[in-house]
């Protein structure tokens, strides 16, 4: 028998894979920024919402929510929404409906 010593599973300790830290997000200052993004994407543009202070599962209904009224597109990243083509108006219009506060960022 070979000296293997690589413990995989002991009844002494439980689990041994440590459990993974959620990533901290840096809270917004409560406004909701919109700005469009070309970068990367082959000339396509999105709109990137940031600034929203929720959990994850909570954006992605935003997000459904949000794709439903522009008709298009999108993908939940990082903590960020990006809704395909150039919404803003839109998206700016249908968060403010919900009570946010929002400002168009970049160009």
């Amino acid at each position: 028998m070979s000296d293997n010593s690589r413990l995989v599973f002991s009844t002494e300790t439980g689990r041994i894979k440590e459990e993974k830290e959620k990533p901290s997000r840096p809270q917004g200052d409560g406004i909701v920024r919109i700005q469009r993004q070309t970068k990367g994407r082959k000339g396509k543009g999105v709109c990137i919402v940031t600034g929203l202070d929720m959990e994850d599962p909570q954006l992605k209904l935003l997000a459904a929510e949000l794709k439903k009224v522009c008709g298009c597109g999108g993908a939940v990243k990082d903590g960020t929404i990006e809704i395909q083509g150039d919404k803003r108006d839109v998206i700016k219009a249908a968060l403010e409906k919900k009570g946010h506060t929002v400002k168009l960022a970049g160009g």
